[in-house]
Formats: structure tokens, C-alpha cells, sequence
């Protein structure tokens, strides 16, 4: 199968450990599979979902402490919601966006692997807790901004890697301070890979945002504004991992427009 309809078939699965397998198993990508120029239709409503978790609004997810065991199985559990949105967010990057060159489909579909593996660790995690995923509800935050962008690629580099997920660089090192505090060593150790990741992976945003401005006469930083106010993406609150945000490839230009000097 080409590995963009291949993109679009692992969206479409419910089960997120089957999504996870099948994301994996997109990259590395075969040469000569790549169908850039397809025109794709889903034939069933994205992404492909189960029954759990149950979604709510975001300030009805429950705030636990992570010194309890069922504290930090309830934190882990929103990071595993957050990298299985993760992959179906580079799922529709790679099978959504049509013409683009071979390296944005290769990309993305790195991306979702990585992504996958994210998920998988902290599954595995979840169950040393005696949880699982979807035993906590959870909140479509993430793949809001992907339904607000589908019809402009240049607003989903700019909105959703680059200004979504780029907060995850923000939240992880606080985040693994307090599962030091609490002894919780191996997700501190999942929280790492994951963070190398990311960086990554904002990277990658990054770079196909400003050659799709390159390409299209805009400037990066005036152009993200209007973006920004058009979709209605959340603005970006301190405090920032300027060190990660920088090896992500944002700008000097572009950490001053966050507010930071």
C-alpha cells in the first residue's frame, strides 16, 4: 500500500494499541511508495476512536497529586492522551496535505512512529500502576486545532506542532521534577526520551512552517500572528524551556514574540 493511504488507514483504526503498531510500522518508509500528489478522501469519520477514554471539557479533567500512586497513574495517563493524539496528529499531516516533497511525507511519518513509541512506553508504564489507557477521562484539546487547520497547511505547521505540542517542551521538565520528588524514576526516564523527541519534532514543524512561508512570500513572525488570531490558538504562557525551544529551531525573533526579553 502507499505509504500515505497507509497514513490515512492507521488514522481510521480505533484501538489505539493497533493505531500505535500500525504507525510504527510506517517508518522507516520503503523508496518508491510515496504517493505525494494522491488526492485522499477517509471513508469513515477521523480520527478512528474507541469507546475510552471517555473525552470532557479540559477543566473537567481531575487534578491529582503525583505522590499517590493513583495521583501519578492519573498524570501519565494525560501524557499517554497526549502522544496518542500525537500520532493521529502526524497521521493527518502525512496523508492530508497533498503535492508537498517526499521529506514532508517522511517526516511526519517518523513522526508517528516516534509518537507511537511514546505511547507505548508509558502503557507499559500505566500498567505497573495497575492502570491502563482510558481509565481516566480525558479532553480533544489537540485534535481541535488539527479540525480548525485541515484546510491550511501552512496555519497546521504553525498551530500545531509549533505552538500545541511546542508546549510540551515547556511542561515536561516540571513535570519530571515532581515524579523525582515522588520516586517515580522510570517515567521520569520515559519523560527524557520523550523530550528528546519532541524537540524533534517541533523541529520539523518548525522547518515546513518557514519553507511553506518561503514558498508563499510570507514573513514567519507577522504571518504566525494572523494565523494565530484566524484559528484561535491559545497563546503561549511562561514559563518556556527556552534551551529546548531554541534546539526546536525557533528563532531569537520568534522566542522575543512569546514575551521573553
Amino acid at each position: 500500500m502507499e505509504l500515505r493511504s497507509a497514513a490515512l488507514k492507521a488514522l481510521q483504526l480505533a484501538d489505539p494499541a493497533a493505531k500505535a503498531a500500525a504507525a510504527s510500522a510506517l517508518h522507516p518508509a520503503p523508496d518508491g511508495l510515496l504517493d505525494t500528489h494522491a488526492r485522499l478522501s477517509p471513508e469513515v469519520p477521523l480520527p478512528g476512536r474507541s469507546d475510552r477514554p471517555p473525552l470532557v471539557e479540559p477543566a473537567a479533567v481531575p487534578r491529582r497529586s503525583p505522590f499517590t500512586t493513583a495521583g501519578r497513574a492519573a498524570l501519565l495517563h494525560a501524557v499517554a492522551h497526549i502522544e496518542r493524539n500525537a500520532i493521529d496528529l502526524a497521521l493527518d499531516a502525512a496523508w492530508r496535505f497533498a503535492g508537498m516533497p517526499a521529506a514532508y511525507y517522511r517526516d511526519w511519518l517518523r513522526v508517528a512512529s516516534e509518537e507511537a513509541l511514546h505511547f507505548t512506553l508509558l502503557c507499559e508504564h500505566l500498567a505497573t500502576l495497575g492502570h491502563a489507557y482510558g481509565d481516566f477521562a480525558a479532553h480533544d484539546g489537540l485534535w481541535t486545532m488539527t479540525e480548525r487547520t485541515a484546510g491550511d497547511i501552512t496555519a497546521r505547521m504553525a498551530l500545531v506542532p509549533r505552538t500545541l505540542e511546542a508546549r510540551g517542551l515547556d511542561a515536561t521538565p516540571p513535570m519530571q521534577d515532581k515524579l523525582k520528588r515522588a520516586g517515580d524514576h522510570r517515567a521520569v526516564a520515559i519523560l527524557d526520551i520523550i523530550l528528546r523527541d519532541e524537540i524533534g519534532h517541533v523541529a520539523v514543524g518548525n522547518h515546513w512552517y518557514r519553507w511553506l512561508c518561503q514558498r508563499d512570500g510570507h514573513d514567519p513572525v507577522a504571518h504566525y500572528a494572523v494565523l494565530a488570531e484566524r484559528h484561535g490558538a491559545p497563546r503561549a504562557k511562561p514559563p518556556f524551556n527556552l534551551a529546548a525551544r531554541s534546539a526546536a529551531g525557533f528563532t531569537a525573533a520568534e522566542l522575543s514574540a512569546l514575551g521573553t526579553s
